[in-house]
């Protein structure tokens, strides 16, 4: 099935021709009529499956027609990288159109977004928390909105941002059409589409396979040796581009900088970089000016490298999804890619969990000549903060003239008679107490 058959306005057509799409993807196929037919929609599908482009190419559709310098449509993404992702496809796809797209984001100044709302766009891709400062500051307009997207709900709600979504919800028109984007469809996420979206259709692309271009293995070690491991693995594999992720921001970090430290160009994606620093990182990753990019869960929303050779999970994921999402960083565009997983004995149940989820068992490999018997310290400290340094003692002060004999130097009250000067008051039973401690056991 062509694009063609979709009847979209000749520049829309030409869009699709100059950023070389032929065929539509499974949810494409699905939910481009049904979009633009006019249905709110709930689709089911994972990043990777093409759904950008599912919803993006209705929506440079239909604006052709209509009023211009009005936001018109609304995309909510969980983060910024992954809304640059959705704003990069829809100004390819809709390069002939002159429909006009920004992205509003938190981490960077507000005035240019300001002053782009001001000069008129058709289409805003935003994240929750900026768009709602926008809002509330009245530098937003968007009583003439027609269309809604919802993507990575899950993630959305993961993240905490449902209620902020809510918040927003009150202030666009009732009458619009709302497009809702999931991986996964926990309660939440089902409960909030039974409330936004009207009689709608569901299209679902069933869970996304790894690539058969992807060779996975399992790294069975102890949580204190993970990073020697790595080093060593690192050491021992030819590789490309390697995108390595870890469970927390303050992992992620630390890891990218001993990485740095151990000669690897390297740098780390995570929550608290400002925005400028996690681009520079995402660039300089693509560019291969960094061989090795530290990435959490949410900070690599909307990573999107073809040249991945390794996907190695310093922190095995929290769910088969996550694994699923991961790995598909690598073994892209028939190119070969390996997964490699770090295992502790803690990580056997998602460890059978993901195995299920592929139907086969992964191999368990060793490296050679790496000593896996080092005994872990009293208390791993590995990512722990260093200890506080204990603060300095006031010095002793010198006795004076006139101290101890009962005289006040110049300026100080007498001491007040009853007892000595530094002790704290007694408190009722002290003396009881202190006549106990004298009596014998």
């Amino acid at each position: 099935m062509p694009f063609q058959l979709f009847s979209f306005h000749p520049k829309v057509v030409a869009g699709v021709k100059a950023a070389g799409y032929a065929t539509p993807t499974p949810i494409q196929a699905q939910a481009i009529p049904k979009i633009m037919a006019g249905h709110d929609l709930m689709g089911l599908a994972q990043t990777g499956t093409g759904k950008t482009a599912a919803f993006a190419l209705p929506i440079l559709h239909r604006l052709m027609q209509g009023p211009r310098k009005q936001v018109r449509a609304l995309v909510i993404a969980p983060t910024r990288e992954l809304a640059e992702q959705i704003n990069d496809s829809i100004q390819e796809l809709g390069s002939q159109t002159r429909l006009k797209s920004i992205t509003v984001y938190g981490g960077v100044g507000v005035n240019p977004q300001v002053e782009k709302l001001k000069n008129g766009v058709e289409i805003v891709v935003a994240c929750p928390g900026r768009l709602l400062d926008h809002i509330n500051q009245g530098t937003i307009d968007l009583s003439s909105l027609e269309l809604l997207v919802l993507d990575e709900a899950d993630q959305m709600f993961d993240m905490g941002f449902l209620p902020d979504i809510r918040r927003i919800l009150k202030h666009l028109p009732a009458q619009r059409q709302t497009l809702l984007f999931s991986a996964t469809m926990p309660p939440e996420i089902r409960g909030l589409a039974r409330e936004i979206l009207r009689d709608p259709v569901t299209v679902q692309v069933d869970t996304v396979a790894p690539a058969a271009t992807v060779t996975h293995a399992l790294y069975p070690v102890a949580q204190h040796l993970k990073t020697p491991l790595l080093m060593q693995l690192l050491q021992h594999t030819d590789t490309g581009s390697v995108l390595i992720f870890t469970r927390t921001k303050h992992r992620a970090k630390r890891l990218g900088e001993q990485l740095e430290k151990a000669g690897y160009t390297a740098a780390s994606l995570q929550g608290n970089l400002s925005q400028n620093r996690r681009q520079a990182a995402m660039d300089g990753f693509r560019s291969g000016a960094f061989q090795i990019l530290v990435a959490t869960d949410i900070a690599a929303r909307g990573i999107d490298v073809s040249q991945v050779s390794h996907v190695i999970n310093y922190d095995i994921p929290d769910t088969t999804e996550a694994y699923i999402h991961r790995i598909g960083r690598t073994g892209r565009a028939a190119r070969n890619g390996d997964a490699f997983t770090l295992v502790t004995d803690e990580d056997t149940a998602m460890v059978r969990a993901i195995e299920k989820t592929l139907g086969s068992a992964i191999e368990r490999r060793t490296v050679a000549g790496f000593d896996y018997n080092v005994q872990a310290p009293r208390k791993d400290e590995e990512f722990a903060r260093p200890p506080r340094p204990p603060r300095p003692q006031p010095k002793a002060k010198k006795e004076v003239a006139g101290q101890g004999s009962g005289q006040p130097r110049s300026g100080q009250q007498p001491a007040k008679q009853g007892r000595p000067a530094g002790t704290r008051p007694s408190s009722p039973g002290a003396g009881r107490q202190q006549q106990r401690s004298r009596t014998p056991r």
